[in-house]
């Protein structure tokens, strides 16, 4: 039996040429900077380096890379590295010292991710499917275990080491002060109309978790899958209907979309394959979630949130200042996103992907954008085995929530992590799955 699977391994990879043997000899790239970035996430947030640690063990990685002596690439790749260039061309809208720094900082960010989609898309052989997949199931839990924290202690405040090393004049700005002092609720008690806090941790922002929650979701199914036999299956089977407690009390409505269109994309892609007991599965996961928005009332309690503030007048007028101020500089943008021109609004170029894209680095770089987005997506529907067929849906739920939610950086690097898993070549694919 080994002996027939190995010639059918042999008959379906190209042979290699001697300089490709030279390389197949190769060390595996280490396991270990993929698996702290996510394991270790809730020490990073403490330490208030969460928003820096992936960058620095990026570099780690892209070091491991570098030292590996060949770095391979999937076709479609250069699709993102002219956004990559675009983006770097837009620095010359800069026109503040501050706003400079801004856009440094995001750009490191978008390089990080990149780093960790080359890095996954060589670690083949450490960073197996079922291994990514284990790693990022972690992540999802960790994650419930931030909003359950935001549940039970809303006004829960941390000053991290971060806050005692830094000056005061860098503690004045926002983004600095919110990483150096870390809430585990969004809630303004001074605010003029009162909400409900919705749990946050270990992100700066609701709309950072439900944005994570819903895209791990399909790989926590994904990965059922795969340790069906096993007790950990037991405990997520038991994790997930407890997960939707600080999931539907975040009241985000963005996260209930996404969440709703991976269910129903999953739901028609195996209705078509004919698999019903994977459907029925995916049937009684609807239940679950109907019977928690019941219990919780949390179509009433949007309802009221929504009543009690104008947060879908402010999009749609934001949306349409980004439109119309890109048209005045519709090429290169303007490099980071700007004060609104409406007092009291958010800054032009927040409040969803597309249109930080769109206001930071103008027309040509939000087609590149949202291109390498669809070229993932399609280059992720032929694979049908478990992380894939979840990749896939991450991807597409990525894309439905770059509308309102920005990306940058766990989403944008879970739509990369998605994409490196799906793009890896078919055959080695086919060994690591048949020699395990």
């Amino acid at each position: 039996m080994q002996a027939a699977t190995a010639q059918a391994i042999a008959r379906r990879s190209p042979r290699l040429t001697a300089p490709d043997q030279q390389f197949s000899h190769r060390p595996a790239l280490p396991r270990w900077p993929f698996t702290t970035m996510f394991v270790l996430f809730p020490i990073w947030w403490i330490l208030g380096l969460a928003e820096s640690a992936w960058t620095v063990l990026a570099v780690a990685m892209l070091f491991y890379l570098v030292r590996r002596r060949r770095i391979e690439v999937p076709r479609g790749f250069g699709l993102w590295l002219l956004f990559l260039v675009w983006m770097c061309c837009s620095v010359i809208e800069m026109d503040s010292a501050g706003r400079l720094l801004g856009f440094l900082y995001r750009a490191s960010l978008y390089f990080t991710i990149t780093v960790i989609f080359l890095y996954v898309y060589n670690a083949r052989k450490s960073l197996t499917p079922r291994y990514i997949a284990g790693v990022l199931t972690a992540f999802w839990l960790v994650i419930v275990l931030g909003g359950y924290v935001g549940v039970f202690f809303p006004l829960l405040s941390i000053n991290t080491p971060l806050y005692y090393l830094l000056p005061k004049s860098l503690l004045s700005n926002e983004l600095v002060s919110e990483m150096a002092v870390r809430r585990v609720t969004q809630f303004d008690p001074s605010s003029y109309v009162q909400n409900d806090p919705r749990p946050s941790a270990p992100f700066l922002y609701t709309n950072g978790w439900g944005n994570a929650y819903s895209m791990l979701m399909p790989v926590v199914v994904a990965y059922m899958s795969m340790v069906r036999r096993q007790r950990r299956f037991w405990w997520l089977v038991v994790a997930i209907p407890v997960s939707l407690v600080p999931a539907l009390l975040t009241l985000d409505r963005g996260m209930l979309l996404g969440l709703g269109v991976a269910i129903a994309y999953v739901a028609v892609r195996l209705l078509i394959k004919g698999r019903i007991r994977a459907l029925l599965g995916i049937l009684v996961l609807v239940v679950v979630v109907g019977a928690g928005i019941s219990v919780f009332a949390v179509d009433q309690r949007i309802a009221s949130r929504v009543d009690t503030s104008s947060t879908n007048q402010v999009r749609v007028s934001l949306y349409q200042e980004t439109v119309e101020r890109t048209l005045a500089s519709p090429v290169f943008g303007y490099g980071a996103p700007r004060p609104s021109e409406t007092a009291g609004s958010p800054s032009v170029g927040t409040q969803g992907q597309l249109w930080q894209v769109i206001f930071s680095f103008g027309f040509p770089g939000a087609a590149l954008f949202m291109g390498w987005l669809i070229w993932a997506y399609f280059r992720s529907l032929r694979p049908w085995d478990p992380l894939s067929v979840a990749s896939n849906t991450a991807i597409l739920v990525a894309f439905v929530e770059s509308f309102y939610y920005g990306l940058l950086t766990t989403g944008l690097a879970l739509v990369m992590i998605a994409a490196a898993v799906t793009m890896r070549p078919t055959d080695e694919l086919f060994e690591e799955k048949s020699l395990r």
